[in-house]
């Protein structure tokens, strides 16, 4: 298992498929960088050679921002908006959608499982 900027990329899959396993680097920009540096993207990973893997490691990390160096900029971007309390650093805070979602129904995904509520007593209940 050929490994890149930390990651271990599958072997029996297409190169343009693996380097999806990357953070930051999707189909398009993988399909991208194998024309870029002349290599066929329906190769398998487990036939590239080491001089390969090392250009296309130097290519990402050269002209791409993948992996850990882009984590750490979205995490600061998202902790900048929280400082500064704009209403998507609200949203970020509370755990709520922040691209304007519904979350009257849906939005189980930021909001977590559901917490019911116990239903108000009827007045026949009260007596």
């Amino acid at each position: 298992m050929p490994r890149m900027m930390g990651v271990d990329i599958p072997n029996e899959k297409q190169i343009q498929y693996s380097l999806t396993y990357l953070y930051g680097v999707g189909l398009y920009t993988a399909r991208e960088i194998c024309e870029r540096l002349q290599i066929d993207p329906l190769r398998r990973a487990s036939d590239l050679t080491e001089e390969e893997l090392s250009r296309l490691a130097s290519a990402l990390e050269r002209d791409y921002t993948v992996e850990g160096p882009l984590r750490r900029q979205v995490t600061q971007n998202i902790s900048r908006l929280r400082e500064i309390k704009c209403y998507r650093g609200v949203r970020h805070r509370v755990g709520l959608p922040v691209r304007g979602q519904r979350t009257k129904t849906n939005a189980r995904t930021r909001k977590g499982p559901r917490k019911t509520v116990a239903g108000k007593k009827g007045v026949k209940d009260l007596r």
